[in-house]
C-alpha cells in the first residue's frame, strides 16, 4: 500500500527556486530532500511533498529528457486558497518574484475562481477558489 505522494520538478537553480517560493509564502522541510542540489517544497496543510531538483539530477532520476516548457506543459499543478483574493495576492507574489502570468484571474463554471502563474523553470502553477457552497451536484 503506498504511504505518500510526491512530486518532483527539475529546475535549474535551486537556490533561485527556493528563494521564489519562498517569496510567495511556501516552507521546506529541512529534513531529507534538503541538499545543495534539491529541495523539499511543502504544499498545503498536509504538506505535500514537491521536490526540486537541478536539471543533471533530475534527469538521472527520470532517465529521460527533459521536457521543454516553453514548448508545452508537461504538468499543470493545482493549489487552493482561502478566497478569491488569496488568488490575486498569490498570482502577484509570483510576478514580483520574477514569475510570469499572461492569465487574468477570472470565474469559471459559478464556483471556481482562478488564475495561474508560471514559476522561474516554467512550470505552471493553477491557483484556485472553490466556493463548495455554489458547486452543482
Amino acid at each position: 500500500m503506498t504511504k505518500q505522494l510526491w512530486l518532483n520538478l527539475p529546475v535549474k537553480d535551486v537556490k533561485k527556486s527556493k528563494a521564489f517560493f519562498t517569496k510567495l509564502g511556501f516552507q521546506f522541510s529541512t529534513g531529507p530532500g534538503d541538499t545543495e542540489t534539491s529541495a523539499a517544497l511543502l504544499v498545503g496543510e498536509k504538506n505535500v511533498v514537491v521536490m526540486l531538483f537541478e536539471e543533471p539530477a533530475f534527469k538521472g532520476f527520470a532517465n529521460a529528457d527533459i521536457a521543454d516548457t516553453s514548448k508545452g506543459c508537461e504538468v499543470l499543478l493545482s493549489i487552493d486558497t482561502e478566497s478569491k483574493e488569496e488568488v490575486d495576492i498569490l498570482t502577484q507574489k509570483a510576478i514580483d518574484a520574477g514569475g510570469k502570468s499572461s492569465h487574468k484571474p477570472s470565474a469559471m463554471s459559478g464556483w471556481m475562481y482562478g488564475s495561474l502563474f508560471i514559476d522561474l523553470d516554467g512550470h505552471r502553477w493553477n491557483v484556485l477558489y472553490m466556493d463548495m457552497s455554489k458547486m452543482k451536484n
